[in-house]
């Protein structure tokens, strides 16, 4: 279900209606959101309904069995095997295609027979299945790190990993986000006006600006890149990196709003990634929940910084690489993951050199301050290595990919060009980087001096305007495939 339908809007107005009506009754309201948040799965497709609670039932079971007061058994065996589960099911589900190719690839090699696809290859991909998975593992994760911990109910990791705004694309919660507020009677502090002004900026960022970046300028260039000239295969990887941003942070933004309209305060997922001076802040900025998640259970366990040297280079490659294969089973997502671990590591690599600043002089350098000429440079490649090594995320194949990159290499080919209208949107994309919050300031200041119909009538002039100005349809998030 869109959040961006008729038919979303009607649901939330339920779902908000019934708290309201429940609110002080903890206990029913934690029942009614549950029911709310299947009730929206299933919407998405009854057919994988019974995944998330099977999900839900092996993150519960092995809680239980790390808890204090579990019988005697090795914990280590324990977290392995959930863990285990837990991505077993998502490679299942979300690799089996990717793998079988690989497999009979390597028969092919061999002369022998290729393996037959067990029926398995057709089935539709479970929406979210790559964001409850990763929480569930926090969960499991979190709870082997502290055995002291009173385990959760099966219904309480039930109401975790499917909570309805985050469970299509997250922000990824984490345990300690999410249970203390579930434990408070949801909807008891609600902030209205900073929901509206977040689901405002997210219906901006995703109907109008991600929409015609998408249908107008990154498209066809995407689909036929022999057909464009140089000047539009530069604008529309331009296009497409505003485009993956408005769209991701817009739907951030509404899941956020959406969370405040309830009750819930959710982790920001986005920090102006596009004004960072390194592809480590950007890494700091960009879907945020995601980074820390490989962070704090692949890398730092992985060794992280420990050693320096060959075992660093190794921890951050199969870090990023592992961090592409999860948006994806195909090649482009590999490299992609690939140019970000090989980036991180020379930014890892310059920093050790004995140059002639110091470390005290390199924090200087990447705190906020004024734009000088070395800040300016550092944006600069920063923002273009992040726009081309999205060329190989949006990409069909590697060969589109490489067209697109080869059209940039040699400058002048010929063909169709850009519309205009492409430079304000782009312009508007970076723009939001630096002025949203200050933009979302003023629209809560200005909320604050009315009274509350005029705070209505202005949220309801302002939201049909955003949709007038977009299309007649909108498309599915980007990330919902993932």
């Amino acid at each position: 279900m869109n959040f961006v339908t008729l038919e979303f809007a009607a649901f939330f107005l339920v779902v908000l209606g019934g708290g309201w009506l429940l609110q002080g009754r903890a206990s029913l309201c934690r029942f009614f959101l549950l029911f709310a948040n299947l009730a929206f799965y299933a919407a998405g497709g009854l057919y994988f309904l019974p995944l998330l609670p099977a999900v839900s039932f092996v993150v519960w079971g092995t809680g239980r069995l790390l808890a204090k007061d579990s019988p005697p058994i090795d914990r280590k065996t324990v977290l392995s095997v959930g863990v285990g589960v837990c991505l077993a099911l998502l490679a299942l589900f979300k690799y089996y295609e990717f793998f079988l190719q690989l497999v009979n690839d390597l028969l092919a090699e061999a002369e022998w027979g290729p393996i037959s696809p067990v029926g398995l290859a057709d089935l539709p991909f479970p929406i979210g299945i790559s964001f409850y998975s990763f929480q569930g593992i926090a969960y499991i994760i979190e709870q082997y790190r502290n055995p002291d911990r009173e385990a959760c109910s099966y219904l309480r990791i039930l109401t975790y990993l499917s909570f309805f705004p985050t469970v299509l694309a997250g922000p990824i919660l984490r345990p300690g986000e999410f249970f203390p507020q579930l434990d408070k009677a949801p909807g008891g502090e609600r902030n209205t006006s900073e929901g509206a002004a977040l689901i405002l900026s997210g219906l901006f960022k995703k109907v109008v600006l991600a929409s015609f970046l998408s249908e107008e300028v990154a498209r066809g260039v995407f689909q036929a890149p022999d057909c464009y000239s140089s000047w539009a295969t530069l604008i529309a990887v331009y296009g497409y990196a505003l485009q993956i941003y408005c769209d991701f942070s817009g739907y951030t933004d509404l899941a956020l709003g959406l969370g405040r309209l309830m009750g819930f305060t959710l982790p920001q997922n986005f920090k102006a990634p596009y004004l960072c001076l390194n592809i480590q802040d950007f890494w700091r900025r960009w879907h945020i929940s995601l980074s820390f998640w490989l962070r704090d259970y692949l890398y730092i366990p992985l060794g992280g910084n420990k050693g320096g040297g060959s075992a660093l280079c190794r921890n951050l490659l199969v870090t990023m690489l592992l961090g592409g294969l999860w948006h994806g089973a195909h090649l482009r997502f590999l490299v992609w993951g690939l140019l970000h671990g090989l980036a991180l590591i020379s930014l890892h690599i310059w920093r050790a050199l004995p140059i002639h600043f110091s470390r005290e002089g390199e924090r200087r350098e990447e705190a906020p301050g004024a734009l000088t000429p070395a800040r300016f440079c550092s944006w600069f490649l920063t923002f273009h290595f992040v726009c081309l090594a999205w060329v190989f995320f949006r990409a069909d194949d590697m060969d589109t990919a490489l067209l697109i990159l080869k059209r940039l290499v040699f400058w002048g080919q010929p063909g169709i060009g850009f519309p205009l209208a492409a430079l304000p949107a782009i312009a508007a994309g970076l723009a939001l980087q630096w002025a949203g919050p200050s933009i979302q300031s003023l629209f809560l200041r200005i909320q604050a001096a009315l009274p509350w119909p005029a705070q209505v009538a202005l949220t309801a002039f302002l939201t049909g305007l955003i949709l007038r100005m977009g299309p007649d349809g909108v498309l599915p998030f980007i990330y919902f495939q993932f």
